[in-house]
């Protein structure tokens, strides 16, 4: 803390400050400089965050389904329903569903607990022994089999160990990546054991009776078949040894009245249609394949939006006048100043950070041409203007789009598959589609703008506005370390000033003292 004035009666803290506020005035410039790179290195960022954004949407369009998108509509819902890719044909179909496809499933043939004995599934199997109906063996491996789509017989094995409760082996084998799933139901006192897939994968009756779980006194099963009382096969009414396991059915139908057709799931694909069944049909049930021109009009529509937005927004950035009476805010002045005067006027001193910026003008131009050019082996159509997709005339649009949407859907719904290829067209030079061009030209700029102002997680010297920023901050630092040598300077001749007075006026004193004594 330092104190002045004591022997002038002078303000040197003010005097000193005032002296500083000269001082500091390169330093002021600097803190400006600063401000107004940080704001057009954030202004280059968002530039380039709205370009990708529509980066991003010309993904959609170099898609078929974009174009060609269908509409399917089906005469028992209920029943029957189907999804279209882009390569269907448009039409009807017929579908009878005569049978659906179910999860084979067995379960215990009775209560697996021992008579006056109570059961409880939580508890560590070791502690359980006696309270089963047939015991179990522990801390042993134990198998069964499932069957893949081409009906090849697959092992699986798992172990029972002391320290776990039934509930725990249900879950692992639920877990386990085999293909069933099972658990206790301790009302009916019986396990439940189901195939996760639908069909029937095992087809050949002398394997395990055709069931789908398989597992007989023949195999090392017997956890399945004594302590859980699970078996393959049991008696039917009339004494025979038949299949205990139920479900395990292939979905059954019948296409356009002649195609009979199995199938593990309860959908098929057929020529670009997945059918979805629900429940059976009643005789045949139509399904009707459309082209869907609204869709395909509305994503093209959205991506033209996009761009006239991105286009607007960026001739105004390029055109727009640099304020120069309205320079950034130093910390001190903002201080003074209040929060709607700081944005107020930071609104002003912001205008033209990107003014007749060379990169982005080129980008703007270039992207124009992309949309003026023909593209060759298209087809049918090989320019915009032919779907009803042409530039404003007013040039203060500076080359928006505009949708003759009647053109256009004409133009979807009469060949799509040439839409498709005017935008996007694999191909090269004259070739290559409408948005494979624009691709190229906003994957260019943004790589030039992030050269200028990086990206968020770009460090300083790797782009030209940080690395000007880092300049301008070790500038800031060692003016700052000057400015404390100055300020001690004024302090320490100010203080030798007072000392001198000081001195003075003791002489001062002293001889007033000697001339009042002579008196």
């Amino acid at each position: 803390m330092r104190i002045g004035g004591l022997a002038s009666g002078m303000d040197i803290d003010g005097i000193v400050k005032d002296l500083m506020k000269a001082e500091r005035m390169p330093l002021d410039k600097m803190e400006q400089d600063k401000t107004w790179l940080t704001w057009q290195r954030d202004a280059y960022r968002d530039v380039n965050k709205q370009l990708l954004e529509l980066d991003n949407l010309t993904l959609d369009m170099k898609l078929q389904r974009t174009f060609n998108s269908k509409t399917t509509t089906s005469s028992q819902e209920g029943a029957v329903s189907a999804t279209a890719t882009a390569s269907a044909s448009s039409g009807s179909y017929n579908v009878e569903v005569k049978q659906l496809a179910t999860s084979a499933i067995n379960l215990s043939r009775g209560g697996i607990t021992a008579d006056g004995k109570t059961f409880d599934p939580n508890k560590p199997l070791s502690e359980q022994t006696d309270n089963l109906k047939n015991g179990i063996v522990l801390d042993k491996e134990y198998e069964f089999f499932t069957f893949n789509k081409n009906g090849e017989k697959i092992d699986h094995t798992f172990t029972v160990a002391s320290d776990q409760s039934l509930n725990d082996v249900l879950s692992d084998l639920t877990n386990a990546d085999n293909g069933v799933r099972a658990f206790y139901d301790q009302q009916a006192d019986k396990v439940v054991l189901e195939r996760t897939e639908t069909g029937d994968f095992n087809q050949d009756e002398s394997r395990f009776m055709g069931a789908e779980i398989g597992f007989d006194g023949s195999t090392n099963s017997n956890f399945f078949t004594e302590t859980l009382q699970i078996w393959n096969g049991k008696t039917d009414n009339n004494g025979n040894w038949v299949k205990a396991e139920t479900g395990g059915e292939n979905a059954k139908f019948t296409y356009n009245g002649a195609l009979e057709i199995d199938s593990f799931e309860n959908s098929y694909t057929l020529n670009g249609i997945t059918f979805n069944f629900n429940n059976t049909t009643n005789g045949q049930a139509k399904i009707n394949v459309t082209s869907n021109t609204e869709a395909s009009l509305e994503k093209i529509t959205k991506f033209v939006d996009k761009y006239n937005g991105i286009i607007e927004s960026l001739n105004e950035k390029v055109g727009e006048r640099r304020n120069r009476e309205f320079k950034p805010l130093t910390e001190q002045q903002r201080e003074n100043m209040e929060e709607k005067e700081i944005e107020l006027w930071e609104e002003k001193a912001k205008k033209g950070m990107l003014s007749g910026d060379a990169a982005i003008r080129g980008a703007l131009s270039e992207m124009r041409n992309n949309w003026y050019n023909t593209v060759e082996g298209a087809g049918e159509y090989n320019h915009l203007a032919q779907i009803g997709i042409t530039t404003s005339p007013n040039y203060r649009d500076g080359g928006k789009l505009l949708i003759d949407e009647d053109k256009l859907r004409a133009a979807l719904r009469e060949n799509p598959d040439s839409v498709h290829q005017l935008f996007a067209a694999d191909g090269n030079g004259s070739g290559k589609g409408i948005v494979r061009r624009l691709e190229d030209t906003l994957g260019r700029t943004v790589e030039t703008i992030e050269k200028k102002a990086g990206k968020s997680t770009s460090l300083d010297n790797n782009f030209v506005l940080g690395r000007q920023l880092k300049n301008i901050n070790d500038r800031m630092d060692a003016f700052q370390d000057r400015l404390i040598q100055i300020e001690d300077r004024y302090w320490s001749q100010f203080t030798q000033m007072e000392k001198a007075i000081q001195k003075m006026n003791s002489q001062s004193n002293y001889l007033m003292q000697q001339f009042g004594g002579g008196f």
